[in-house]
């Protein structure tokens, strides 16, 4: 089970202020790519569980720090949301990412992956194989990874066809605590925030923003 805080930033100047204040802590920035699969019918959605492909690079700040782009496949179920705080199921692995990239314009090609994640979604969900399933799309996002106050935050600036929006997630085993500690950052800061009531998956599903 993930146990996350969610809040959103209201506006783009909130998380300019958010990422400057937080730049001594800056760990990594990356840059990831969210492809989703389903059924044409959304067999899988309609039991509340997602499969998505990742594919994620880190922002080199030379050469010699630059690292191979990598394809982590996910199996998330049975998530809630409620007052800022997303408790999900999930399941990930890594696999070869340029099979990844052929799952993307053939999802037929899940059927050829021996993946741990993918073996479990055919058994639970009743899939003989994945010849049936298509690609959602997805969206972008930028990542900044900070190491602050015993936590790490993660600043997301999500890139849709449809606009930007942007998040602050933080896994924890604490999240009432973590939740009012970043809470009174942000206001004593004065960027303004509210609780996310929608995963990035919904808003990219729904095509609006939040």
């Amino acid at each position: 089970m993930e146990v996350e805080v969610k809040l959103r930033l209201l506006t783009a100047a909130a998380h300019l202020r958010l990422t400057t204040l937080l730049t001594p802590f800056h760990l990594k920035t990356l840059h990831q790519r969210n492809i989703f699969f389903d059924t044409p019918k959304n067999d899988l959605s309609l039991r509340r569980a997602v499969l998505r492909l990742r594919f994620l690079q880190n922002a080199a700040v030379s050469a010699a720090s630059s690292s191979p782009p990598r394809c982590i496949v996910s199996l998330k179920a049975k998530p809630t949301l409620a007052n800022g705080i997303s408790r999900v199921e999930e399941d990930e692995e890594e696999i070869e990412y340029g099979i990844g990239k052929e799952c993307v314009d053939s999802p037929a090609k899940l059927s050829d992956i021996g993946s741990r994640v993918l073996k479990r979604v055919k058994e639970e969900y009743g899939f003989k194989d994945f010849l049936g399933f298509v690609c959602l799309g997805g969206f972008e996002n930028v990542r900044n990874v900070y190491e602050w106050r015993g936590v790490k935050l993660e600043v997301d600036e999500t890139k849709y066809d449809f606009g930007n929006c942007y998040e602050i997630e933080c896994e924890t085993e604490e999240p009432e605590r973590v939740k009012t500690m970043i809470e009174e950052f942000l206001t004593e800061n004065k960027i303004e925030f509210l609780n996310s009531d929608m995963t990035k998956f919904a808003v990219f599903r729904s095509g609006k923003l939040p």
